[in-house]
């Protein structure tokens, strides 16, 4: 009696393991199809309303511009199409992965066109991260994702861009002495959280393709002097910034950059070969990040803007990047199963989130550095923002393979 109970209470777990799981890759599906639906891949004439399906044979002019949010150069469209190629892999369905790749070719292929605004200096023209490539949020997320495209297309023009990000990131971005990524703003060499995404990604990326180990020793560099400088051991914490001529944290630990920090840790040792000799060390580096962040959760699932401030509003993007992060510690043996609770929580969390059409609501829109902790508090928490949808779906992905 006792071993049919047990077998029983098996039967039902399963059952409601694989419907959990049907849940979240219907989700999944509802925010990438509304995507999909909303990127037009053409280019318009903001004065006249004209719209073109390619820059080919179209008189120059400064008012063209993108048509649609999803295929401007910028690094939330990298994590974008990095889910777009993981969903597409992970559930057997094609129209993902063409989805990425049409969005590098289509930009690819209108280069020259916009070349000239730039050239120009035209205020606003598309794609002009591409050709200034003058810090990391310009190259090192889109380069990401064009990374993913390449090993599947292997396209020349691609593999000569990813050599050039990735000779800037090694030799021409700002570092401090001991070789950490910094940036001249707001103040000289500061050090921002956001850029342990705008840049491990693709090095581990890089030196797979190449398979040049010096990629990943920068990379495992930088998850090292982050922590070194940006990691509060009171709290468990990422602050979001570092002032190196002042010798000093910021002052907000604010949920998405800790989230950035998380991801990108995760996205290396994805890549990082099982031998290398500071693997073992990263895995603790993750783990003590995410044994942190668990503290601050909030009882619906979620987490805070300020992650230690319980008074400020339960923000998605960084939501959807711990759950993928821990989700994938757990799925790929690296942490203990004990965990994969955390991230459960928190994707039930996200689907309150998540409207019926596969809109996200209250994900925080681009965030800068700034001393006032208001700043932080009143950023405002935009429907369906970019920033936040590429790490939604790698997070249902995440849930979808866990056990």
């Amino acid at each position: 009696m006792k071993k049919q109970i047990i077998l029983t209470l098996a039967v039902l777990m399963c059952a409601v393991s694989v419907q959990s799981q049907n849940q979240a890759a219907d989700i999944v599906r509802t925010v990438a199809d509304n995507v999909l639906k909303n990127t037009s891949f053409k280019f318009i004439n903001k004065q006249t309303g004209e719209t073109y399906e390619t820059t080919k044979g179209l008189p120059y002019s400064t008012s063209v511009k993108t048509e649609s949010p999803y295929n401007s150069w910028e690094y939330w469209n990298g994590v974008l199409s990095i889910g777009m190629i993981q969903l597409g892999q992970v559930m057997n369905e094609p129209k993902y992965i063409e989805y990425a790749k049409h969005n590098y070719d289509f930009i690819f292929s209108n280069l020259g066109y916009f070349k000239k605004q730039y050239d120009e200096k035209v205020k606003g023209a598309s794609f002009e991260q591409f050709f200034r490539l003058g810090k990391l949020d310009d190259c090192g997320a889109m380069a990401a994702g064009l990374a993913d495209v390449y090993l599947l297309e292997n396209k020349k023009e691609y593999r000569d861009y990813l050599d050039k990000v990735g000779t800037y990131i090694l030799t021409q971005q700002e570092q401090l002495a001991d070789q950490t990524l910094c940036r001249p703003d707001p103040h000289k060499f500061t050090i921002w959280a956001d850029d342990l995404y705008m840049s491990i990604p693709f090095l581990a990326r890089q030196g797979k393709i190449t398979g040049d180990p010096k990629y990943y020793d920068f990379a495992i560099k930088q998850v090292e002097n982050f922590a070194k400088y940006l990691y509060n051991p009171s709290n468990g914490l990422y602050s979001h910034c570092y002032y190196s001529d002042i010798n000093m944290n910021g002052v907000a630990h604010w949920g998405r950059c800790n989230g950035w920090v998380m991801m990108a840790t995760t996205e290396l040792l994805t890549i990082l070969p099982e031998n290398h000799p500071k693997r073992a060390e990263v895995i603790q580096l993750l783990l003590r990040q995410i044994v942190g962040v668990s503290r601050y959760q909030d009882i619906s699932g979620l987490w805070h803007q300020l992650l230690d401030k319980p008074d400020s509003y339960l923000e998605s993007s960084c939501t959807a990047m711990f759950v993928y992060s821990i989700a994938k510690a757990v799925n790929k043996g690296w942490i203990d199963q004990r965990y994969l609770s955390i991230a459960k929580n928190g994707w039930q969390g996200l689907l309150t989130k998540i409207q019926p059409d596969g809109q996200v609501q209250d994900i925080c829109v681009g965030t800068g550095i700034n001393e006032d902790i208001k700043f932080y508090y009143t950023r405002p928490a935009k429907l369906n923002d970019i920033h936040g949808l590429g790490a939604v779906l790698l997070a249902g992905l995440e849930i979808i393979k866990a056990k």
